[in-house]
């Protein structure tokens, strides 16, 4: 299956307008990654949603609203926003731009070590992964994937260089390669090439691996901040 890009995302990338990508996984393949998709995310999002309302609470009793913060990235169809919990203050983008020293640092690596933006209750919930929960329903509209390549803004796509193309040939994951690997801990062009190792090997089994991996990773917070 070919899914033609935007022009927008044709343009940020310094591709031809009307480029065309090819789905990264043969159809039975996908139709079966897609089901697991929906059962686990739809079981989850059930089973949490005690969680969702209390980790929605902490955040407004913390710094007010909105609760929900809407990240602009890329997919295969182009941008989209996916969900988080909010872990920043109201005027985080500001303390970024007034900051010269701590902007070059976001620009590097697109994550920063020490984040003055984070609130109280940001800081807890970036620690152990549970600002990304609201993600499960971007893996349930089709957006996302459970497993997948990182997640990036149009600003991170020239980082990939010749692998624009695989990299938005296959949604972005809630989890990934990359995230049972080092996350913060590895450079950018490690990512990269994590990313490319994932959909280059992808396999219904190394989904599962990943998936029984993660919840280990995040308890334990192995290079997360």
């Amino acid at each position: 299956m070919s899914i033609r890009l935007p022009d927008t995302i044709c343009r940020s990338a310094g591709l031809p307008a009307a480029t065309s990508v090819s789905s990264a996984l043969p159809l039975f393949w996908s139709l079966a990654k897609r089901t697991l998709d929906i059962c686990v995310s739809a079981l989850v999002i059930v089973l949490g949603m005690p969680a969702f309302v209390l980790i929605g609470a902490l955040v407004w009793l913390d710094s007010g609203s909105p609760v929900i913060y809407r990240r602009r990235v890329l997919g295969p169809k182009g941008e989209f926003d996916a969900f988080k919990f909010r872990s920043m203050k109201p005027d985080a983008d500001s303390l970024l731009a007034a900051d010269p020293a701590l902007r070059e640092e976001f620009e590097q690596n697109f994550k920063l070590r020490n984040d003055p933006r984070l609130t109280r209750v940001g800081a807890v919930i970036r620690k152990f992964s549970v600002d990304e929960l609201p993600q499960l329903f971007n893996v349930l509209m089709g957006q996302m994937s459970l497993v997948g390549p990182r997640m990036i803004t149009a600003g991170e796509l020239a980082k990939y260089g010749p692998y624009q193309k695989q990299l938005l040939s296959v949604k972005p994951g809630l989890t990934g390669y990359w995230q049972i690997n080092g996350r913060q801990a590895v450079s950018y062009d490690e990512r990269v090439r994590m990313d490319m190792f994932y959909i280059q090997h992808w396999s219904f089994w190394l989904d599962l691996k990943i998936i029984m991996k993660t919840p280990v990773k995040v308890l334990r917070r192995e290079g997360a901040y």
